[in-house]
């Protein structure tokens, strides 16, 4: 009685109901224009889901609540709000709605549309405002010439817009083409003349290619224009920001970032111990990715060791200085990681597959998705066959040093860590591995030393009281 007196028992502090006062940045009316509250109901309801996760990028966590209860009263399903995703928010954080048990997933905000395969998953993008007569007059500053094949390319939360826009110029451009949203994944579809990526899909005119089109993006300067920019860097570019109302002619930067990303390259020929970040959990096939790139850096005599941290920061990587160059698994927005501030650096699947596989070459094109590397993609490329021991040299382009390849064809032998002896063709060869416990052996440091033995044992004693800043003893002797 004394204890309940002074303290509230645990179970009375689960069953206990509060009042919660629901405030919104937006206006509760506004909900169901701004996300499609009614339209998320029917999804719900239609499939008889009982627990639904509702996923929201930072800057609408401001709304969850509300919509949430919105949700909840109208439909007979326990909405559970996902705040903190485990990588990037336009990706679906499958493995957090697991965690609640959700049968299906709502996505809020911009989104790179990486297909999924766990759970359902419905879309609500943000409507933002654009001023559509603003945007077509900068449209046909940028572009005089009316008989331009252009491409319309957007952000996702500026697709309401787009069929207006497309009306609006259509009549004077007549070679101007609209991409559309697929959302339920892209299909692979054996006409070129089809373009099916990110989750946009366009067709080209018979006789055209991809680098016949220039490609105008609406919305602003980010990982999505980014991606397309380096996707289809063959192809000019301008871009309209809705939230200034301006356009401009994307020149210098595609080509600046891709000599960037070619050095990459150079430094991950130079590397000899690679570590896979693993920044995804959702994208469809990222095991699978994983495992070839195990294969292909094994074939190409480095040493890769797995990583999965969630979001990466410069603090996170650097405390593993063994590792000479990290590679990204995510999605094709967040692989394109400006690694400037690391210690090391970061690289896409592409570049480190560019960088191991003998049989693809540099050329225009680059490759984000990294499920277009994998066997039956549009931009496989199978590894070299070579006869075991075979090893090749050439000349880094950054150190100006003669580098190896192939010293680990095979599985080597085993021998001690510190060891830098590799048996290859039945012949002790002086190699070095580069391993991550050869690097730790050669450190001054190797942690808490235990020095067992060396030590007298002593009775156990009794210790100080009190706190580090005052012990009760301190000054009494």
């Amino acid at each position: 009685i004394m204890a309940d007196a002074f303290s509230s028992s645990s179970q009375m502090v689960i069953q206990r109901v509060v009042d919660v006062t629901v405030k919104t940045n937006s206006p509760p009316e506004k909900l169901e224009e701004l996300y499609h509250i009614r339209k998320t109901c029917n999804f719900i309801n239609q499939h008889n889901f009982k627990k639904v996760a509702l996923q929201f990028p930072d800057e609408l966590l401001v709304d969850s609540v509300g919509i949430a209860a919105e949700i909840e009263k109208h439909s007979n399903a326990k909405p559970f709000i996902l705040g903190d995703t485990s990588y990037g928010s336009c990706c679906v954080d499958e493995v957090a709605a697991e965690h609640v048990g959700a049968e299906c997933i709502v996505h809020y905000g911009r989104a790179c549309l990486s297909p999924s395969k766990r759970l359902p998953l419905m879309y609500v993008f943000e409507s933002r405002p654009v001023d559509v007569s603003k945007c077509a007059s900068t449209f046909r500053d940028l572009y005089p010439d009316t008989q331009s094949h252009v491409v319309i390319l957007y952000d996702v939360n500026y697709v309401h817009a787009i069929s207006d826009l497309a009306a609006l110029l259509s009549s004077d451009y007549p070679n101007l083409i609209a991409s559309e949203l697929v959302i339920k994944g892209e299909q692979c579809c054996n006409d070129k003349q089809i373009i099916c990526q990110f989750g946009r899909q366009f067709s080209l005119k018979n006789g055209l290619c991809i680098t016949d089109y220039s490609m105008f993006f609406v919305g602003q300067e980010g990982a999505t224009l980014r991606n397309f920019m380096m996707t289809w860097n063959r192809c000019a570019f301008c871009s309209f920001d809705p939230s200034t109302m301006t356009g401009r002619t994307e020149l210098v930067r595609i080509n600046c970032a891709l000599m960037k990303r070619y050095y990459a390259i150079e430094r991950a020929k130079d590397a000899n111990v690679v570590g896979i970040l693993v920044g995804t959990l959702g994208v469809a096939d990222y095991l699978t990715i994983i495992q070839q790139l195990k294969e292909t850096i094994r074939r190409a005599g480095k040493k890769s060791y797995m990583f999965a941290m969630g979001k990466l920061n410069v603090p996170k990587l650097a405390n593993f200085l063994e590792i000479d160059i990290f590679v990204l698994i995510a999605c094709p927005e967040n692989s394109l990681l400006d690694s400037s501030e690391f210690y090391k650096p970061v690289v896409t699947p592409f570049e480190m597959d560019m960088a191991c596989n003998n049989n693809r070459e540099w050329s225009e094109e680059y490759v984000t998705d990294f499920r277009h590397l994998l066997p039956g993609g549009q931009n496989h490329v199978p590894l070299a066959d070579q006869q075991e021991g075979e090893e090749e040299t050439d000349v880094s382009l950054i150190t100006g040093a003669l580098r190896s390849r192939n010293l680990l064809a095979s599985e080597p032998t085993e021998f001690p860590y510190s060891s830098s002896v590799v048996l290859r063709n039945q012949t002790l060869t002086v190699a070095n591995t580069n391993s991550a416990a050869s690097f730790l052996a050669e450190r001054s440091w190797h942690g808490l030393e235990q020095k067992l033995g060396e030590t007298p044992v002593v009775k156990a004693v009794e210790g100080r009281r009190g706190i580090a800043i005052a012990y009760e003893e301190e000054g009494t002797s």
